[in-house]
């Protein structure tokens, strides 16, 4: 049965297996195991980015296209639960209209960047996203009747998800059972069978072709493959799956803005956390998620501890300043990627194939 869940793709190394069952255990019990509304708050972010991520990775580590429009999906699902739930209320209809419209509007642009953009050169293709990307993002803060501006909708959900619900009247291990917890199950969910999902998409007959188009397009092409449809394809299922992202953040913050899912920034970190995790992965994209996110949201905290320690030093505890985390941040991203070239997952991977070529 695991073996067709995850379609013979298994993460042969012992320990990323077990780095895996870890962040899964501890994402299905992170409201118990980390109690608090921070910490949900960046377990609830890493579901959200898990699938922006994998769907990322299934366009630049499977495909070999770079977009810098991923974010312009992103959005789009974001504004489509926030506007249907602000213009027709706090229900379940309002929810699933929104991300029926939100994928509908993400399959057409997809498929019209695709098919108007996949035929030029990889670096023109990269331009003409980001141009239209940034076009986007302007528009969305430019409608304010329909967007709220740069201002964003904030809105209601229905009663079983808002956090003034209540399951039990006693909490269960220090944690209340409301609305806001079932709403993080509902994202933990969705988090896991998007990324099976896509597990099952890359190891498919279709899922080889985007690694062999990857590889060498006119070989490809050579041997049959219209490549234009295949990347096309590719483009359109990774626009869809960052729509569903988009859709679970608006869902969790119960906001969105043109800086919450339209920001460049959101780009740059998605880019960092697949070259983090290893291009080509999917599991690379849960590994990356959790390390550069809680890196993001505790390294302030950390050196903060650590300035405080090195007080009896002023240079040492200057330079462990939580106002520079910015600079540790980017000095970990470096040296994880001259120690980690093909991220973690690949680093893993290469180590378990040499032990068994050496036995």
């Amino acid at each position: 049965m695991l073996n067709r869940i995850l379609s013979n793709d298994f993460p042969r190394s012992k320990f990323l297996a077990a780095i895996l069952v870890v962040l899964l255990l501890g994402l299905a019990f992170a409201p118990f195991i980390f109690p608090g509304v921070k910490a949900l708050s960046v377990a609830a972010k890493v579901l959200v980015f898990i699938v922006l991520v994998a769907s990322f990775d299934l366009l630049l580590g499977y495909t070999g296209i770079v977009s810098f429009a991923h974010t312009m999906f992103f959005g789009i699902g974001a504004y489509g639960i926030a506007i249907t739930s602000t213009r027709y209320g706090a229900s379940w209809e309002s929810l699933l209209l929104g991300l029926a419209a939100s994928l509908a509007v993400s399959f057409v642009l997809s498929l019209a960047v695709g098919l108007f953009s996949l035929r030029v050169r990889a670096i023109f293709f990269a331009m003409i996203t980001l141009a239209v990307a940034a076009a986007f993002q302007t528009l969305a803060s430019q409608l304010s009747d329909l967007t709220g501006g740069e201002d964003g909708l904030s809105f209601k959900l229905p009663a079983l998800l808002m956090p003034s619900t209540q399951f039990m009247e006693q909490p269960l291990l220090g944690v209340s059972v409301d609305g806001r917890l079932l709403t993080y199950y509902l994202l933990f969910i969705t988090a896991l069978v998007l990324l099976l999902a896509l597990l099952r998409i890359v190891n498919s007959p279709f899922g080889r072709v985007l690694q062999a188009i990857r590889e060498n397009e006119f070989r490809a092409e050579a041997i049959g493959y219209r490549v234009v449809v295949y990347r096309t394809t590719s483009s359109v299922l990774s626009a869809l799956f960052a729509c569903a992202a988009g859709a679970m953040l608006a869902l969790w913050l119960r906001y969105n803005g043109p800086d919450t899912s339209l920001s460049f920034e959101i780009m740059i970190d998605v880019l960092l956390i697949v070259v983090i995790g290893g291009m080509g992965t999917m599991y690379g994209a849960a590994i990356g998620s959790v390390v550069f996110l809680v890196a993001q949201s505790y390294l302030q905290d950390l050196l903060r501890l650590a300035s405080q320690a090195a007080s009896g030093i002023p240079m040492l505890s200057a330079l462990l300043s939580p106002d520079r985390w910015l600079l540790w941040l980017g000095l970990l991203f470096v040296l994880s990627v001259y120690y980690f070239p093909t991220g973690v997952v690949g680093r893993l991977r290469a180590a378990t194939a040499r032990d068994s070529l050496k036995k």
